[in-house]
């Protein structure tokens, strides 16, 4: 009897050896892709360590500046986690038949209505303006008109919206045309208002948002992960997440640090305006149930607005990662 418990014993260790060499490690490689702009700001701390050796996953970090090279990357494999705006997180889940999963909530609202000279006091008094904002197809454009529909303006007829390509072309406007308004993302307001000095900000958008739909965040940006990428590697990814948290941390509590790195890798031109505008760039991180639940809401929101907005249908729960 001695002998044969002796044997049990000796095949449960083993068993549980085998076990615990079958655990997925909880480093690898991994290619990230970053937008210019604010959802990419949070990952130029992360980045720098990664460059200096003191990450423990291996990091390839690849900066671009449009959408499309984003989906082309995620579609061909190229991308194993990318920083995106939220409501094309959505859009990539229903192109890749739910082949993504949103990681957690980045960037928080980071929109201004911006005026020279023009008083406005209410959303309503922008009838009859003409207004200039970057996003057209994206999250600007959406939440624009949400808050103007909100607020009894109808954004097809009620006044003049003219988009631009993107935020760096928002600058020379007032040099045409100075009575325009001016919807900005960060960091291109923080970067008008150092220039003209009777600019201000007549309404943040986050908080126009909240009064139309009762939601407290306006959450804007994300990071994201291929599914094959998640399922072969999920220690791996836990392990980004953690020393993503601690690349925005760093961010939200060192501004003039994190903005040398955003001019060192192109995510904003000019390290002055980086340093001066991060405050503003609503840095967060929001995962788990938390994240599922705000990022939900938002979506559901922007669906019932426009459904293309989010891809034509909202994403099922497994879009959401919980800890998996």
């Amino acid at each position: 009897m001695k002998k044969l418990f002796s044997l049990i014993l000796i095949a449960v260790m083993m068993l549980s050896f085998a076990a615990c060499g079958a655990k997925q490690p909880q480093t690898g490689e991994m290619n990230v892709y970053v937008l210019s702009g604010p959802t990419g700001i949070g990952a130029v701390n992360i980045w720098a360590k990664a460059e200096a050796g003191e990450t423990q996953n291996t990091y390839n970090f690849n900066l671009v500046a449009a959408n499309d090279e984003i989906v082309a990357a995620i579609s061909k494999g190229e991308a194993d986690i990318a920083a995106v705006a939220t409501n094309l997180a959505s859009t990539l889940y229903a192109k890749t038949e739910g082949n993504v999963t949103v990681l957690a909530v980045n960037t928080l609202g980071v929109l201004s209505i911006l005026t020279n000279g023009t008083e406005l006091n209410s959303i309503a008094d922008l009838k009859g303006k003409t207004l200039y904002s970057p996003g057209q197809g994206a999250n600007p454009e959406y939440i624009l008109r949400y808050v103007l529909e909100g607020n009894g303006v109808d954004p097809d007829k009620d006044l003049t919206v003219k988009f631009v390509a993107d935020g760096s072309e928002l600058p020379a406007v007032w040099a045409n045309d100075p009575t325009a308004v001016i919807m900005a993302p960060q960091p291109v307001a923080t970067s008008i208002l150092m220039k003209y000095t009777e600019a201000k900000t007549a309404f943040d958008m986050t908080e126009e948002w909240a009064k139309v739909s009762g939601a407290q965040n306006l959450m804007m940006g994300c990071v994201i992960v291929r599914n094959e990428y998640l399922e072969k590697n999920p220690g791996a990814v836990k392990t980004f997440l953690k020393e993503y948290e601690e690349s925005i941390n760093a961010a939200k509590t060192d501004a003039a640090g994190t903005g040398t790195l955003c001019e060192k890798y192109g995510i904003i031109p000019k390290a002055a305006i980086a340093t001066k505008a991060i405050p503003a760039c609503g840095l967060t991180y929001v995962d788990g149930a938390d994240m599922k639940a705000g990022l939900s809401a938002y979506l559901d929101i922007m669906f019932k607005a426009n459904p293309k907005s989010v891809g034509g249908a909202l994403p099922a729960d497994g879009f959401y990662y919980v800890g998996k």
